[in-house]
């Protein structure tokens, strides 16, 4: 075994080759290998090999197929799978608590992001929710731009600027309207379903420019079999339309996995929370005086017409155990016996066509908990508790009107800083629906961040549930209209005015009553898309040979920090970006440490053997040093002999 230490790739993961390596799996004998344009030798499937494989189940030619096909799709796919040789740089001057949060956000176009995550994230996702640029002509979509002549034609163009920036107005006179639009959705949806859990949720906002493409690509992209819903959301009535006014958009939700998904969804019913809140009242106010409370009870809920608690009036009883209300306990169908009532001895009668709704040994324990209400000596009914049964299926239509969301952000940042927010208490409600177990720390990501209104959901049903659910949100650093409020506000870009949102939302969610068992962690990392923190030369994906990674002096940016590094070395590793961090002095040298033992690095200069002992003595999972740090040639040479002696089960490379 070679004593040189294994080097970091440095660049995100090649789909393409990953799939390579599936199909191998499953078909070892239509893999083979051949040169690239290169000349290099690579791993390649042999399709003549792999259609004789599944004769039985090709569809060729002119053969009909029902499929979505548009021009660009194949670039779009080799987009998807492409690598890129770039890094995520911490931001701390912009972020809040960043050693302690378990939040992301992340500045930067969001497919590049998506890619970085692969390693870290790769299956963690428990929900997604995004809201794309609707493609109406008059926002920006991304212009994934890859090729030469891509490039050639927006330059000659002017749809970039100085800095290559590759945004561009989609208008309807480009013949590719609907095409381009399609292509920008489709790479970022099949990258992102890879960090998605088996048992995760997409949620896409959309109005009806696209919905039936989307609904298309998504079919395509998750599978038409674990398509759950085309959500309504019905906003304010519009009244400029010649035709009909189109008051509602959409909300694709599809799951990853619908057998894995098991859970039923449920969301908490509205309303729910002020009479709970009023029964406690009551309960001071009356004591065990439970008539009295619940006829007050009753008062209250007649002043709540044309509220969400009004629905919930049945509800008017309260006892020791809470407020409930009183059920019917038979059934159609229902179980066949004769059942007693224990205080009389007398048999209840059954109405006709109906049966129990519990055998006899239910009943008895209802009856032991004081959960059946005796009306007569021959008719019961059934309590059924509002903090039991707070939980409804979420419906498929819903209304909440656009202005509301759009006034609470003003009150949150200021009057006309972002056009049409989506309301944070919709999306609080999917992230509710689609959540997890109590106790959980479910990842909720959102990669067309905006407001970061995801985000502010998030902190909301944290705070009301008490779950610890943590974020990654995603924006592109576009800057605001010309003239336009934010401008005058003094936001440069849209991603500034989505990290103070958080800022401010998190502040203020926390001076208002929260859940106990919520950690309130309301912080955020910032990290930034940049270049590799590596020559770039060095470290162009498959590039590089041994003999000029051994003739290098010194690959690293000067312009780029020890930490700049570490969440590199993060990216490669896939390592959890959000982990906590400590740097500390170890034989005169900076150390760091992620996380205990998950993870040490030492980008320092001098690197001794007395260093590398004391390292190994902490038995680290994974251990990482410049390659050009080391005192000198027979201590880069002892290094891999140190830890196999002293800490055998440790990873150690190199950048």
């Amino acid at each position: 075994m070679s004593d040189e230490i294994e080097k970091l790739k440095m660049h995100s993961p090649d789909l393409t080759a990953q799939n390579v390596e599936r199909i191998a799996a499953l078909f070892p004998g239509c893999v083979t290998e051949s040169r690239g344009p290169d000349g290099t030798l690579r791993r390649a499937v042999d399709f003549d090999l792999l259609r004789q494989e599944l004769s039985d189940s090709i569809v060729d030619g002119p053969q009909e197929r029902y499929h979505l096909d548009w021009p660009g799709k194949r670039q779009a796919l080799i987009t998807a799978n492409a690598p890129i040789a770039k890094t995520l740089r911490p931001v701390r001057a912009e972020s809040v608590d960043f050693d302690t949060t378990r939040n992301l956000f992340i500045e930067g176009d969001n497919l590049e992001a998506l890619k970085l995550l692969q390693e870290s994230y790769l299956g963690k996702v428990k929900m997604i929710y995004v809201d794309p640029p609707y493609n109406t002509g008059n926002d920006f979509v991304y212009e994934d731009d890859f090729s030469e002549s891509t490039a050639e034609f927006l330059a000659k163009s002017n749809q970039v600027d100085e800095a290559g920036n590759r945004l561009v107005a989609n208008t309807q006179s480009n013949g590719r309207f609907h095409s381009d639009w399609l292509s920008m959705m489709c790479s970022r949806l099949r990258v992102a379903k890879n960090l998605l859990r088996d048992d995760g949720a997409v949620f896409v906002s959309i109005d009806d420019t696209e919905v039936a493409g989307l609904r298309h690509l998504m079919d395509e992209v998750f599978g038409a079999e674990n398509f759950i819903t085309e959500v309504i959301w019905e906003g304010a009535n519009k009244n400029d339309a010649r035709q009909i006014g189109v008051c509602h958009e959409y909300v694709l939700c599809y799951v990853k996995n619908k057998q894995a998904t098991e859970t039923a969804w449920t969301v908490t019913k509205e309303g729910v929370e002020p009479v709970l809140k009023e029964v406690e009242r009551l309960k001071k106010e009356y004591g065990e005086d439970y008539s009295a409370a619940s006829d007050d009870l009753a008062g209250w809920f007649r002043a709540m017409k044309a509220k969400p608690s009004f629905g919930l009036r049945r509800f008017r009883y309260i006892d020791e155990r809470g407020v409930y209300k009183e059920d019917d306990p038979t059934a159609p169908g229902g179980r066949k016996f004769e059942l007693k009532n224990p205080n009389t001895g007398e048999v209840i009668p059954l109405r006709q066509n109906r049966g129990w709704a519990f055998d006899q040994e239910t009943f008895n324990d209802l009856v032991e908990q004081g959960r059946i209400s005796f009306i007569s000596s021959t008719s019961i009914m059934v309590r059924r508790y509002l903090h039991e049964t707070d939980s409804q299926t979420p419906q498929s239509v819903f209304y909440q009107p656009a202005r509301s969301a759009s006034e609470r952000l003003s009150k949150l940042l200021g009057d006309g800083l972002f056009d049409y927010p989506k309301d944070e208490t919709i999306i609080q409600k999917f992230v509710d629906m689609a959540g997890d177990e109590s106790g959980s720390e479910a990842i909720v990501m959102d990669f067309f961040a905006g407001s970061s209104t995801t985000a502010h959901a998030v902190f909301l049903q944290c705070a009301l549930d008490g779950c610890n659910r943590r974020f990654v949100m995603v924006q592109i650093p576009e800057a605001p209209k010309d003239k336009s409020s934010a401008q005058k506000a003094g936001f440069s870009t849209i991603a500034e005015i989505s990290k103070e949102r958080i800022r401010r939302a998190g502040a203020k969610i926390l001076e208002g009553e929260c859940h106990p068992d919520w950690n309130r962690d309301v912080g955020f990392r910032v990290l930034k898309i940049d270049s590799s923190n590596m020559a770039d030369v060095y470290y162009t994906p498959d590039a590089t040979s041994q003999a000029d990674l051994l003739t290098r002096v010194d690959n690293i940016k000067p312009d780029r920090s020890p930490e700049d590094l570490l969440f590199q070395v993060l990216l490669d590793w896939g390592v959890d970006l959000t982990l906590p961090i400590t740097r500390e002095s170890v034989a005169g040298k900076t150390v760091f440490t992620v996380a205990g033992t998950a993870l040490i690095a030492c980008f320092d200069n001098g690197v001794d053997e007395t260093l590398v002992k004391t390292l190994a003595t902490r038995h680290p999972l994974r251990v990482v040093f410049k390659d050009t740090g080391f005192k000198d040639d027979a201590t880069k040479i002892n290094v891999k002999q140190i830890f196999k002696s002293l800490s055998p089960d440790t990873d150690v490379k190199a950048i």
